[in-house]
């Protein structure tokens, strides 16, 4: 066998000197690289460890520029990108790590890993069958492997047996609440007729603090009543906040109820004179999910005017069936509520408009231009969330530094840039957009030269992420916005997906 180092001592010794001095340097830069970026792979490890995934991502980044054939590289920052919920990114990483090194496992797993949290089980299929392949007595590819067959066969099993959304009758039709009897011994919060009221709400936050259910009665009243009263209302619903009054919008709170919870204890319980705007993603990931979506629901009950809500890109039946909310209320309550509420979540305003200047919304803004707030409005949203289009847009696109359009980093909507927020806003006569969507370190984040602010409410994210929460209040007239920022309270030892899809579990 050839000594590599002898090979290319005896290719130097055929050349001149001059082609020597040209050589040899180039071979010399070129390990100094390699060896360079092995130390920043150690550093993007040790931020990664320290879950600081946006500055690992940026080191694996600087790695890959110095040497882009390390495969390892691509499937580290694939899983920094799977870590931030950039899905969309962490399959062309892992995409580039299996075709630096065919037989590089990881790569396979990583892309996997992000199909799954896609929804796409599928494609998770095939790149958990070749990481069985190349590891074939490794027991846990194996295990992950037969959980993602089952999948699959589910997901089959599903198709099958599926009524067009077309001839779908309502689940609400067939619920009669009142008959349902209400046992002696039950001492929790209950709704006295058919009126929901701040005792009953505040009691009902109660028994949710101290780990109680609600009976079944009374959380059928209360979604059955928020489902007629949501379907009054337009895709896209206007807000008055009236001279000398404040408005109050929180982000993401993602089943973390005793976050909630310190939400309205630092900023007072919603009423019609403290109105608040929830801006999606309610529910999933939290294991708290239901308490969240029955306290919302029931402020809403209460008073109309004091509560606002808009879908996210959660409140879907995809993203239930594999992030807990599915979970968590067929073991709480039944799987007649899981029917109800996908139903519910279908009804829920897209947008809104803060005294025709601020616009909020879940997700971001559309891969064409010239969308009017009247396209909004039009918009059929009584349906899940489809691949493409408005809809799809407003829930789960992202804004990017750069102007322009380009790729989502999550595999579905789009990234827009400031020019695109700067143009939506003029042609709508708007001032400002207000979204969430994305953890943010601080809670939120300002861009797009002040024209877009990114709000996040759910801190400490899965117990994991160690960011702040933040809402913003808004005082009218001029609508300038004061953000609030405030920190993880604890929780009952019940850990985030506890709920999930068991397949995802294993890589949480």
């Amino acid at each position: 066998m050839v000594d590599e180092n002898m090979s290319i001592y005896c290719f130097s010794l055929s050349l001149s000197l001059p082609q020597k001095l040209k050589v040899m340097p180039s071979m010399e830069i070129e390990n100094s690289s390699i060896s360079h970026a092995e130390e920043i792979k150690v550093l993007a490890n040790e931020a990664f460890q320290a879950r600081k995934y946006a500055q690992a991502i940026d080191l694996y980044t600087q790695a890959i520029e110095l040497n882009s054939q390390n495969a390892v590289y691509w499937a580290n920052r694939a899983f920094a990108h799977i870590k931030r919920e950039e899905y969309g990114s962490a399959i062309q990483d892992a995409s580039k790590a299996v075709e630096v090194d065919p037989k590089y496992s990881k790569g396979y797993y990583r892309r996997g890993t992000a199909y799954l949290a896609m929804g796409k089980f599928k494609e998770a299929l095939k790149d958990f069958q070749q990481v069985k392949k190349l590891s074939p007595n490794d027991p846990d590819a194996a295990r992950k492997l037969k959980e993602c067959e089952k999948a699959v066969m589910k997901l089959k099993f599903e198709e099958a047996i599926s009524v067009p959304e077309s001839e779908r009758r309502s689940i609400a039709d067939s619920i009669d609440y009142r008959s349902i009897d209400v046992e002696p011994q039950y001492s929790g919060a209950r709704i006295d007729g058919d009126v929901v009221t701040l005792d009953f709400v505040k009691k009902m936050m109660d028994d949710f603090k101290n780990q109680k259910c609600i009976h079944k009665r009374y959380a059928f009243q209360i979604v059955l009543q928020m489902r007629d009263m949501l379907r009054a209302l337009p895709s896209l619903v206007d807000i008055n906040v009236p001279h000398g009054n404040h408005f109050t919008v929180c982000g993401d709170v993602h089943g973390q109820f005793y976050d909630l919870l310190n939400i309205f204890e630092l900023n007072g319980l919603p009423s019609d004179e403290n109105p608040y705007l929830f801006n999606g993603d309610f529910v999933d990931r939290g294991s708290f999910s239901l308490e969240v979506i029955l306290t919302l629901f029931a402020f809403k009950c209460m008073s109309p005017a004091a509560i606002y809500l808009a879908r996210g890109n959660h409140e879907s039946k995809s993203m239930n069936k594999i992030y807990g909310f599915e979970g968590e209320v067929k073991s709480k309550l039944s799987d007649t509520f899981v029917e109800l509420f996908a139903e519910v979540f279908c009804c829920l305003p897209l947008a809104h408009v803060i005294n025709e200047k601020v616009f909020v919304v879940h997700g971001g803004l559309f891969s064409v231009d010239g969308v009017k707030l009247s396209d909004i409005r039009a918009i059929d949203r009584f349906c899940e969330p489809p691949e493409e289009g408005l809809m799809c847009e407003l829930l789960w696109s992202d804004p990017q530094p750069n102007p322009g359009r380009g790729p989502s980093k999550r595999g579905v909507g789009l990234s827009f840039g400031g020019d695109v927020t700067k143009r939506f806003l003029q042609e709508n006569n708007l001032d400002l957009v207000v979204r969430s969507h994305e953890v943010k370190d601080e809670g939120y984040e300002i861009e797009h030269d002040g024209k877009l602010i990114t709000v996040f409410s759910a801190p400490n994210y899965c117990d994991q992420m160690g960011n702040k929460g933040a809402f913003i209040r808004f005082e009218a007239p001029d609508l300038k916005p004061n953000i609030v920022t405030f920190s993880a309270v604890p929780h009952p030892d019940v850990k985030p997906m506890a709920y999930a899809n068991n397949f995802l579990r294993m890589f949480s």
